[in-house]
């Protein structure tokens, strides 16, 4: 069994075929999938997904992309909602210098936020950063010496040196369908060298979907050409990789119990 441990299950035709979306994960050996709150305004969305489906999980956040729609992220606002015994984990939230849809300023202070709450409740910090290397991990070590917090870095694309300055800080890493694409050769030898007890998988579907589905609406089923990518690149057995990352994801995100299996 594998774990999707970032989806984002209210966007796209995954909501006009839920019930099929969910069969085929199943089949495909998805036993868990975390839903991304990407904005405040769709929660009461991503929630109702997880109430749904017991083998469903959510977050509560705002991307940076949001952050000028979504100004002024309130640490206690996302405290609040993760009470909600479906809430595992905090974001996503970061750093997006690439697009930039957002001011500088109001996404760093929107992700302090992020990071604020998830010091007070425990629950992981779901990091995103794309071309922000040196101010995400600045930030991120200036806020651990406030307190510490868990965290991941979601569909990590960055540098070997952010990889291994977020390992320093005690973070996982989580690798996309970004690593099977062709152009993702400096990415690749980044994932060879990640920890084994450090590393998860995910889709970030409707988004990204990786070879040989690429060009195709992503969904949690296909995090299993991920996965068959990452035990051949690291020359691993399929079940060792797809043991290790299910359990690194029920130990991170300990608010979720892991499902009993039968012998």
């Amino acid at each position: 069994m594998i774990v999707d441990s970032h989806c984002h299950l209210n966007y796209g035709s995954m909501m006009e075929d839920m019930d099929g979306v969910m069969a085929r994960a199943r089949k495909a050996g998805v036993e868990t999938m975390l839903a991304i709150n990407a904005r405040l305004s769709e929660y009461d969305a991503v929630l109702a997904v997880a109430e749904k489906y017991d083998h469903v999980f959510a977050t509560v956040g705002s991307h940076p992309h949001e952050a000028e729609k979504e100004p002024d992220v309130q640490a206690t606002e996302l405290i609040e909602k993760a009470r909600h015994k479906k809430v595992v984990g905090i974001g996503e939230s970061g750093l997006d210098f690439f697009y930039e849809y957002a001011p500088r300023d109001l996404q760093e202070a929107n992700f302090r936020a992020h990071i604020a709450a998830a010091r007070e409740t425990g629950l992981p910090l779901i990091v995103h950063a794309r071309e922000a290397d040196d101010a995400c991990i600045g930030i991120l070590r200036d806020e651990m010496g406030k307190g510490a917090y868990p965290a991941v870095i979601h569909c990590f694309t960055a540098s070997r040196a952010f990889a291994k300055a977020s390992l320093e800080l005690g973070f996982y890493i989580s690798i996309s369908g970004i690593v099977t694409f062709n152009s993702a050769k400096d990415l690749q030898q980044t994932a060879k060298i990640i920890p084994l007890d450090r590393l998860l998988i995910e889709t970030d579907a409707p988004y990204l979907s990786p070879v040989p589905k690429r060009g195709k609406p992503n969904e949690p089923s296909y995090v299993k050409y991920t996965a068959a990518f990452l035990s051949e690149l690291r020359e691993i057995p399929y079940e060792v990789l797809a043991k290790a990352t299910t359990d690194n994801f029920y130990k991170l995100f300990a608010k979720v119990k892991q499902p009993c299996q039968n012998p």
